[in-house]
């Protein structure tokens, strides 16, 4: 039987209803991709009050790596609630909080000693990694990346690159956050020079560097290893290499944000595995808390204990449900091999998409890590102007065959898939069945 069964047009009549009280009820501020209204979740199948069911590519914005309702993470949080909801960790503590800081410890790259502090968000998170990182080196600046996003707070914001919708007519904003290119490489007009990126030369950031900011006030730079809303692009191995040393040689923090790529959505539990890197700070959210809110700041011990008692916290930062349900999260990771099934099943859609270039000149890029992958469309791929209009239409398409999808991409134009790393095969080839069939339909 297929996974998408559909009972009325999309948006059904209930939705369509919802949607109405909603643009009553809800600033126009908050988008909403999908005008659908959920009643139900299970693996990577989705129920909408109308009793449609779809499948999900959009997985909650990649926070559903284990599914929807696991088990295992709904009787985690079920056993939780039964004992203690809510007390604060400032307060008083609770064992889910350092078992949880004791396996990300564990599970983070590097063979040092490392402390973990929780907290509600990504963006609290990289917050919360940039006040430590500047209070451990004493120094006020931050490097951040074109293309990158790391939130909407106001120091989240400042360091996110895309301006509509993310900042526009939210600024001011926060001082002492220097940009650098990030190596988009589809889209560099220089090319490799030597078969290696044209940005992976130590020189040539140190040349980035001295033009914008002294290297030696800097406290951290942070990096999307693969950008995620930014379109999904992998930065080259041999440019992390040199940032890295870069950071290492002049004594700055450098922040890993696996926000996006975390917990097996790139082929490995960290993205930061396929390039051998340790770095200084991981940042983690999204697919942690298997649909609870939860964040982590994992790091060296002693830059992570830098900063004074008091210093870090907040009243709802590591709520004991959300940290039994990432306990369950890490289990399920571990006993059912997601890592390994997120490489598999990036290969079958990577294949998918390669397949679906060569009928469609709108393809102008096929990439990714793992399962994180991703198809650029152009209008040309020529001059790669980026097609964002037939991205919204495609996305439309799909909606209305049954299949929940995402843009992505600095200029909108990019399909990105986020499907549970759960998903069985079936259902995977099914929902790419109907992804081809709506490209079909827009792009002839």
């Amino acid at each position: 039987m297929p996974a998408i069964q559909l009972r009325t047009e999309i948006p059904g009549p209930q939705s369509r209803a919802l949607a109405e009280r909603r643009s009553r009820a809800v600033p126009q501020g908050v988008p909403l991709t999908a005008p659908l209204c959920l009643a139900r979740g299970e693996g990577a199948v989705v129920t909408d009050v109308d009793g449609n069911r779809l499948i999900d590519f959009a997985g909650g914005i990649g926070v559903l790596n284990v599914g929807h309702r696991h088990p295992a993470v709904v009787a985690a949080a079920h056993a939780q609630v039964d004992r203690l909801i809510h007390a604060c960790f400032q307060v008083t503590m609770y064992e889910p909080y350092i078992a949880a800081a004791e396996r990300l410890n564990a599970l983070a790259p590097g063979a040092f000693a490392k402390k973990t502090l929780f907290l509600n968000s990504g963006a609290e998170a990289v917050e919360n990694a940039v006040k430590i990182a500047r209070y451990h080196t004493k120094r006020p600046a931050v490097i951040a990346f074109e293309h990158a996003f790391h939130g909407r707070t106001l120091l989240a914001m400042t360091l996110t690159s895309k301006v509509m919708p993310y900042k526009k007519g939210f600024g001011p904003f926060a001082p002492e956050v220097y940009r650098l290119p990030f190596p988009y490489c589809y889209r560099c007009d220089v090319g490799p020079a030597g078969g290696r990126c044209c940005l992976a030369s130590r020189e040539h950031i140190e040349a980035l560097v001295a033009a914008s900011v002294d290297p030696e006030s800097v406290a951290a730079v942070i990096l999307e290893l693969e950008l995620g809303e930014g379109g999904f692009v992998p930065a080259p191995r041999e440019f992390v290499d040199a940032l890295a040393a870069f950071a290492r040689d002049h004594g700055i923090v450098l922040i890993d944000d696996e926000i996006q790529t975390g917990f097996g959505r790139t082929g490995r539990v960290f993205a930061a595995q396929h390039y051998g890197l340790e770095p200084d700070v991981i940042v983690t959210a999204k697919s942690l808390g298997g649909g609870f809110p939860l964040s982590a700041v994992t790091g060296r011990a002693e830059i992570m204990d830098a900063a004074h008692v008091g210093g870090l916290g907040g009243t709802f930062a590591g709520n004991p449900v959300a940290l039994a349900a990432a306990l369950a999260v890490l289990d399920v990771i571990e006993a059912e091999q997601l890592a390994s099934r997120g490489a598999r099943a990036g290969e079958r859609v990577r294949g998918r998409f390669c397949a679906l270039a060569e009928r469609h000149r709108a393809i102008g890029d096929v990439r990714g890590l793992g399962a994180m992958v991703a198809m650029e469309l152009v209008t040309d791929r020529a001059t790669k102007a980026p097609a964002k209009e037939l991205a919204t239409r495609l996305q439309a398409a799909a909606l209305k065959r049954g299949l929940l999808l995402l843009t992505a991409g600095t200029f909108g134009n990019v399909i990105r898939v986020l499907v549970p790393l759960t998903v069985e095969d079936a259902v995977l080839d099914e929902g790419l069945t109907v992804l081809e069939q709506a490209l079909d339909e827009v792009a002839a």
